[in-house]
């Protein structure tokens, strides 16, 4: 028996929803690896980078994050700010070149920052946690900086995320966290701004990201039993018709 006006229009806007679906949960950004947020800054100029760290095991927390900073790059200024229940600590290494920056000759810059986490703190499973790192003045002169990481487990695990992206945009297995430098555009300023603005400026736009995705999805939804409620009520009136 062939099927239905209405079966059919149901069927197709099953198929509908669950395509928008698929899509939405293909969109969300993945967490798997410890990366670079937000992922641009200008170039020459101050940025609050913050090194986003998800937890990938489903038993060990992390308890270590350690951050390599470019030495043929050297950045000058680098601060952190206070992440509860974790101990920043900064180590620096001469350069091999002095740089010159506000009539003062500099001889050494951070090499590496490591949150180490304070007894009965961790990142757990399922979890992520992010730590400011405010730096500046950024290369003007590449495109892209790596900031490879190491993050350790409390089960002794540790997981070195320092792999160099190929050439040809494909992804290691490991990838190093990246920060692409893009031309100034002239509006920013010569301070680094606020790591509190920026920690909001990012939990507002994944928020916005999430309640954008799950509008799209309600509305395919609502598209479904639209198309249904429109489909009974042309029956119930070609039935009272006749």
């Amino acid at each position: 028996m062939p099927s239905s006006p209405r079966r059919s229009a149901l069927r197709a806007g099953t198929v509908l929803t669950v395509a928008t679906a698929a899509a939405l949960i293909g969109a969300v950004p993945a967490f798997a690896h410890v990366t670079a947020q937000p992922g641009e800054a200008e170039q020459g100029g101050y940025s609050v980078v913050n090194m986003r760290v998800p937890n990938e095991s489903d038993t060990a927390g992390t308890i270590k994050l350690e951050v390599r900073l470019p030495a043929d790059h050297p950045i000058t200024s680098v601060r952190t700010t206070p992440v509860a229940g974790w101990t920043a600590q900064m180590v620096k290494a001469p350069l091999a070149t002095p740089i010159q920056s506000h009539g003062r000759t500099i001889t050494e810059a951070v090499s590496t920052v490591t949150w180490t986490a304070n007894p009965g703190t961790r990142i757990g499973p399922g979890e992520y946690l992010e730590f400011p790192l405010s730096l500046g003045p950024l290369p003007s002169d590449v495109t892209k900086l790596e900031l490879p990481a190491i993050q350790t487990y409390d089960d002794g695990e540790v997981v070195a995320w320092d792999q160099p992206s190929p050439a040809d945009g494909s992804e290691p297995e490991r990838p190093a966290p990246v920060l692409t430098l893009t031309p100034a555009t002239g509006e920013g300023g010569h301070h680094a701004p606020s790591a509190t603005e920026q920690s909001a400026s990012a939990a507002t736009d994944t928020t916005a990201r999430w309640l954008g995705g799950a509008g799209l999805l309600v509305g395919a939804l609502g598209v479904g039993v639209g198309g249904g409620a429109v489909l009974r009520s042309r029956k119930s009136n070609a039935g009272s018709g006749g």
